[in-house]
C-alpha cells in the first residue's frame, strides 16, 4: 500500500497591494497561476501568517503557500506549515525572483544554495537545510544605469512595460514547471525549461 503525500509549492513575495505588481513578488504571481489551474483558491491559514490553497490527485494532497510574514522572514510561515503538515524536505518547492538570472529565463534546481536571496535564505534556516527545490524566475540583469546600491529599488520597483508584454507567456511556462514537478518529473521539467538567454 502506498502512503499519500503531502507537497508544498511555495511562492515568495511580499504582502499587500503596493507591492502586487513588483519584480520580487514572480514567485507569488506564479504560484497563484498554478493554484488557479487546479481551482484550488487561497484562503487564510490557521497555524501560519500566510494564505494557502489545497487541491488532491490521487489521495495525494499540494498546499500552495503564499507567505505574508514579508520576504525576509518567509521561513517562519514555510517552516510551521512543513511542521503541521509533516513535509519532508524532498517535496517542497519554492518559486521566487532571482536578480542573477536574465528576465523571462527559468531555473530550476533539485537543492542548492540561497544564492543571495533572502527569502530562501530564511526558508533554509527555518528548515535546517537547502534540500529542497527551487525554481527562480529571472528578473536581472540589474541595469547598467543603476549601481549596486540601487538593488532594492529595482527588486521592489514594477515590471517595466516591455516587460509586462511577456509576462503571461512566463508565468505559463513557470506553472507547466510546477506541474511537471508535481508529477514527479523533474529531469523533463529541467530539460524543458532551464534554457539560458541571450542577456545573460
Amino acid at each position: 500500500m502506498v502512503l499519500a503525500r503531502t507537497k508544498l509549492i511555495v511562492g515568495l513575495g511580499n504582502p499587500g497591494r503596493e507591492y502586487e505588481k513588483t519584480r520580487h513578488n514572480f514567485g507569488f504571481m506564479a504560484v497563484q497561476r498554478v493554484a488557479q489551474g487546479y481551482g484550488a483558491g487561497f484562503k487564510a491559514c490557521r497555524h501560519a501568517a500566510a494564505f494557502t490553497a489545497e487541491m488532491r490527485e490521487g489521495g495525494d494532497k499540494t498546499v500552495f503557500v503564499l507567505p505574508q510574514t514579508f520576504m525576509n522572514n518567509s521561513g517562519a510561515a514555510v517552516g510551521n506549515i512543513v511542521r503541521f503538515e509533516n513535509i519532508t524536505p524532498a517535496d517542497i518547492l519554492v518559486v521566487c525572483d532571482d536578480l542573477r538570472t536574465g528576465f523571462g529565463a527559468l531555473r530550476l534546481r533539485a537543492e542548492g544554495s540561497d544564492g543571495g536571496h533572502n527569502g530562501l535564505k530564511s526558508i533554509t534556516a527555518h528548515l535546517g537545510t537547502d534540500a529542497y527545490a527551487r525554481l527562480k524566475l529571472g528578473i536581472g540583469p540589474l541595469p547598467l544605469s543603476l549601481d549596486l546600491g540601487a538593488q532594492t529599488d529595482f527588486v521592489l520597483g514594477c515590471f517595466s512595460a516591455a516587460e509586462v508584454k511577456d509576462i503571461d507567456g512566463i508565468l505559463e511556462s513557470a506553472a507547466d514547471c510546477c506541474r511537471l514537478w508535481l508529477a514527479g518529473d523533474m529531469a523533463r521539467a529541467m530539460t524543458r525549461h532551464n534554457k539560458r538567454k541571450d542577456n545573460e
